[in-house]
Formats: structure tokens, sequence, C-alpha cells
């Protein structure tokens, strides 16, 4: 409670960049404001994420390596562009409604298929022992599942959502901890971080101006760290050894 008093702006000089809270049930309503840095701060990461994916799938030595760049790519660039076409509808073309709810959904449920990718390459690359290879499928079932949740229960249970979310994110990673080489764990638990606290602001729309925007940021730079750990660690590893000089 203290917390939540602490963080509200309501009462100040910048409760003009947001609207008012809303019950659970609905979804909040931006303001201009909000509506352009939603947009572009999902927007800007668009290029770079196509680019680097791509930087990726010409790094790979072999067919697993391709098809891990190829799933994570589309992941990573699909979360920026479903989340910036999402926010460009319901900012400039909210009138269409049936069309604005669908994207939202799918805003929605792209995070699933996007925490899903982050991991392929680590559950595809990394040598998993009897168990932890189960998760490279598990992952997919955790996605569909949670893609599920939103086409029959979206808006309804926003808390439950976040928790889906968080689980998801957290389960395969005890996996990925327990592999025998550990190089990325740091940037791996960095990224994480990111994460969570971004979902301080997912969740204080209406308490924060510009709080889903600030979301929107955490996002972009925690999957920017998860970027250079697989580009570093998976698709770079002969830059780790040191060189020797003759």
């Amino acid at each position: 409670m203290f917390i939540s008093r602490l963080l509200d702006f309501q009462k100040t000089r910048y409760a003009r960049f947001m609207n008012h809270r809303v019950p659970p049930n609905r979804r909040y309503q931006p303001t201009e404001y909000e509506h352009a840095a939603n947009c572009a701060t999902h927007a800007f990461w668009i290029v770079p994420s196509i680019l680097g994916s791509s930087v990726l799938y010409i790094l790979s030595d072999n067919q697993w390596e391709a098809i891990s760049a190829w799933i994570y790519g589309f992941g990573l660039s699909g979360l920026f562009i479903v989340s910036t076409t999402f926010h460009t509808i319901s900012w400039k073309k909210r009138h269409l409604r049936t069309v604005e709810h669908c994207l939202h959904m799918f805003d929605r449920m792209v995070i699933y298929f996007f925490i899903a990718a982050s991991y392929a390459p680590w559950l595809n690359l990394r040598e998993l022992g009897p168990w932890a290879s189960h998760m490279r499928w598990i992952i997919w079932i955790m996605a569909s599942g949670g893609t599920l949740y939103v086409f029959f229960f979206h808006e309804r249970y926003k808390l439950v959502e976040l928790l889906c979310y968080l689980i998801m994110g957290f389960f395969p990673a005890l996996v990925i901890l327990s592999m025998p080489n550990t190089e990325g764990l740091v940037e791996l638990m960095a990224g994480g971080i990111f994460y969570c606290f971004g979902t301080i602001f997912f969740k204080s729309d209406g308490r924060i101006p510009f709080a889903h925007a600030i979301w929107h940021l955490f996002v972009a730079f925690g999957a920017g760290t998860h970027y250079y750990a697989i580009w570093r660690y998976l698709y770079q590893p002969d830059a780790l050894e040191p060189h020797i000089s003759r």
C-alpha cells in the first residue's frame, strides 16, 4: 500500500500525461502523449532486431544454429512489430474496435512466443541433461497454453496473466542455470532483472505517467542483453578464446 501511494502521480503536475486507473476487468486508455511514447519505444527496435537476427543467421555454422537463429529472430522481431502495430492502431484507428481488440490479444499472445524463442538458442545449442532436454518442447507447450488463456480470458484476470508471464520466464531458467557450460549466465540473469523490474511499470498505468512506455524500454534493454549473450556465447564462441600471438 505504501509503495502504491508513493508511485501514484495523479495528484502531481504530471497527472496531465495520464488517465485515471480503470477497474481490473477493463483496459486502460492512454493519453495522446502515452500513445505516442508507446509506439515510439518499440518501433525504434524493429530494424535493429531484424538486422541482429540476420547477423545470427549469417554466423550460423550448421543447420541447427540457422534454425535457432530463425526461431529467435521471428520471436524478437515479431514482438516489436506486433507491439508497434497494435499501439499505432489503438492510437490512430481506435474506431476500428474489432481490429484493435484482435491486435491487443495478439500483442499479449506474442509475448509467450517471444519468451519461448528467447530460450530456443540456449536449449537447442547447449549441452543438456536427459530431463532438461524435454524443456525444448515444454517451453512451446507453455507458450501455446498462454495463447489459449489470452483467447478465452483476455483482460479478465490481469494478475493471473502477469503470473503466467513470470512463471514461463523463470521455469526454463532453472534448466539453463543447471547447464555444465555457464558462459553467458550473468547476461541472462541481467536481462531477467530488466524484465522483472519492468513488470512494476507494466501494471502501473494510471498511476505512473508513461508507465507502459517505460515497460517497453525495460523489455528492450532485457532483450538487448539477452541478444548480446546469444551472439557472444552461442554464435561467437571462438571469440572467447584468448588470442595467442606468434
